[in-house]
């Protein structure tokens, strides 16, 4: 069925941005923090009363654009967390093989993933890859609440 595939799709692309969100919840901040100096250097230099030549981005484009990026870098800032929140909150629910085998293949995508998990948990490939789509479907239903897989 599409809508299977869909759901399906959709949880193995939240897995595979993953880590990536969880890093722009650390790099968005400073990326704010750096606007935030650069509105002072901004400011000091529409206060010095000379005229603006024409030509460039005058100062007062520059604060809106500056105030502009970070209220944006604040909404994604807040998405990031909620996202990572509701994705750790579905991982939790799975044990840790699960979650091992979902890390592997989809999180880090792991190089013949399949071959190291079978030597790892002592089990052949075939079955690597259902218990594989067992998480995943566990880890959909956890986050999305379909069933249909």
């Amino acid at each position: 069925c599409i809508r299977d595939r869909l759901w399906k799709q959709v949880a193995i692309e939240t897995l595979k941005l993953y880590e990536s969100k969880r890093l722009s919840i650390k790099s968005i901040p400073q990326e704010i923090r750096r606007l935030e100096l650069e509105m002072q250097s901004i400011r000091s230099a529409t206060s010095d009363g000379s005229p603006s030549k024409g030509g460039g981005v005058g100062p007062a484009n520059m604060y809106l654009s500056n105030i502009v990026r970070r209220e944006e870098l604040e909404r994604s800032l807040e998405q990031a967390r909620i996202w990572v929140s509701l994705t750790d909150s579905a991982l939790s629910l799975l044990n840790d093989e699960e979650r091992l085998l979902l890390d592997r293949f989809y999180i880090h995508q792991e190089k013949l993933a399949a071959d190291r998990l079978a030597g790892d948990l002592h089990i052949d490939v075939k079955t690597v890859y259902r218990r594989k789509d067992d998480a995943l479907r566990r880890f959909t239903v956890a986050l999305y609440g379909k069933t249909e897989m």
